[in-house]
């Protein structure tokens, strides 16, 4: 199994300075790069409690990582949705209600003995993105996929990859470039 060394601030950073090292050479003008401050922006998270025991890490590890970066736990709002494949209209909800600037939807599915797998997964990372364009607002994909309930746990343990707390940070990236170009 691949393991992943780097945690996402980490990456973020050298992606920052990859960033504005190649438009300074280029000379086009300034380029954004997040800060990941959390401050002052409200997170919606739409989490499927299929498998409730990898909800529970998954989200324990966003809020985790959202207050790491400085997110009061009242700017935090969270719904639960059946499976990953009601995480769309869960993120859709969300943002119509008025109450928050990015989502987080976060849930697994895992490969069985059907096609099952392959459906869900497919509409549900469909539906999130369809939901992000539609609204225009940013709507993060934290779902894990994986071929059994081991690599599973290993993606959405805090001790393994956090993938909770990876989408968590890249909702606090993608609230800062959307205020940042004007967004709310």
């Amino acid at each position: 199994m691949r393991q992943i060394s780097e945690r996402p601030e980490a990456v973020s950073e050298r992606a920052a300075r990859a960033v504005a090292a190649a438009v300074g050479a280029r000379s086009v003008g300034a380029a954004w790069t997040p800060r990941l401050d959390a401050r002052g922006f409200s997170f919606g998270v739409v989490v499927s409690v299929f498998h409730s025991g990898l909800a529970a890490e998954l989200l324990g590890g966003a809020i985790r990582r959202f207050e790491e970066l400085g997110a009061d736990q009242g700017a935090i709002r969270v719904v639960a949705v059946p499976g990953a494949f009601e995480l769309p209209l869960g993120a859709r909800l969300l943002i119509r209600s008025g109450a928050v600037d990015v989502v987080v939807c976060l849930g697994a599915v895992i490969r069985g003995e059907t096609d099952h797998y392959d459906h869900v997964a497919r509409e549900a990372a469909a539906g999130v993105a369809r939901v992000a364009l539609e609204e225009g607002r940013p709507v993060i994909f934290g779902v894990i996929t994986a071929e059994d309930f081991d690599q599973a746990v290993e993606r959405a343990s805090r001790s393994g990859q956090d993938k909770g707390g990876e989408a968590a940070a890249g909702a606090v990236a993608m609230a800062e470039l959307a205020r940042f170009l004007g967004g709310k």
